[in-house]
């Protein structure tokens, strides 16, 4: 909940600040009035503007803590289930694990038209773990910045899925895979694809080739962009039921009846935005297996 010491305004912005760290440079005013000194100094920022400071090399500490985190969780939770696998009527945990292996294979074997036996486990992957980054979508937001505030951490955004930095660098691994595959399968033949299509004439290479490489480029942008966009939203609109809370006994019911609604809504939307991305994955390498 808001507190009473802040503004709207200043709650949200809070609640959009990653927790980040970075290299502030020599003579820059932090916010508690020290002054950096010569050759800069590496530390955490203590507000949005000492983020921006830090420019590029800045890293969001809790985008990669928390993505890193849910990824190992990933790995421990199905090799368990895998060592304990039988042959017997699978129950529980083992049942769902093998429901959603089942669902990723089966949309491989719909989608992906190739010979290549990393697509179904990268998929499962993508899969399950942009379901669990966006999952933490449905912890209360003020939640985890309270505990941890504690300890002196004042910020922290927990929904990976939010930090177009995680989204589009997915988005660049899966990239840098529709390279590699065109390149391996295709050879020469993916010079001519960006060369001489859709005009097969040597005349129109400038015009082929910038057409292909917009297109070519525009994959990662859209698939990382999509995801970040859909998940930024959702959160901003927890965030601004949150902040209902603080504003008056009045507003108690309708904000608990408005989270409630918004949270059963948005378990269709973190499980269709990762089921997207894993899609998509598959359908750009299969586009780059293709060789006509």
């Amino acid at each position: 909940m808001a507190g009473n010491t802040q503004t709207i305004s200043e709650y949200i912005i809070h609640h959009l600040t990653n927790l980040t760290y970075g290299r502030l440079p020599a003579g820059f005013e932090r916010e508690d009035g020290s002054v950096i000194g010569e050759g800069g100094a590496w530390v955490m920022a203590h507000g949005g503007q000492e983020a921006g400071a830090m420019g590029f090399n800045a890293i969001h500490v809790d985008s990669m803590l928390w993505s890193i985190s849910l990824g190992i969780f990933f790995c421990w939770l199905f090799r368990s289930v895998a060592k304990k696998a039988h042959s017997g009527v699978p129950t529980g945990l083992i049942n769902l694990v093998e429901m959603i292996v089942e669902f990723v294979d089966n949309t491989v074997r719909d989608t992906f038209h190739g010979d290549n036996k990393l697509i179904a486990p990268l998929a499962l992957t993508v899969f399950v773990w942009v379901f669990l980054m966006n999952l933490m979508d449905l912890i209360p937001v003020d939640l985890v910045p309270i505990l941890l505030g504690f300890t002196g951490v004042h910020f922290q955004k927990i929904v990976p899925s939010t930090d177009p930095n995680i989204t589009l660098g997915m988005a660049v691994g899966v990239f840098v895979l529709m390279l590699y595959y065109s390149i391996k399968v295709k050879g020469f033949g993916f010079v001519k694809e960006l060369t001489l299509n859709p005009f097969n004439h040597w005349v129109f290479i400038p015009v082929n080739l910038f057409m292909e490489v917009v297109g070519l480029l525009a994959k990662p942008f859209s698939l990382g962009l999509r995801l970040f966009g859909n998940m930024y939203a959702g959160e901003m609109i927890f965030i601004l039921i949150a902040a209902l809370f603080s504003a008056g006994w009045g507003w108690l019911l309708p904000a608990g009846l408005l989270q409630m609604g918004w949270s059963i809504f948005h378990i269709l939307v973190i499980t269709l935005q990762a089921f997207i991305f894993m899609v998509l994955t598959i359908v750009y390498l299969s586009m780059a297996h293709e060789d006509h």
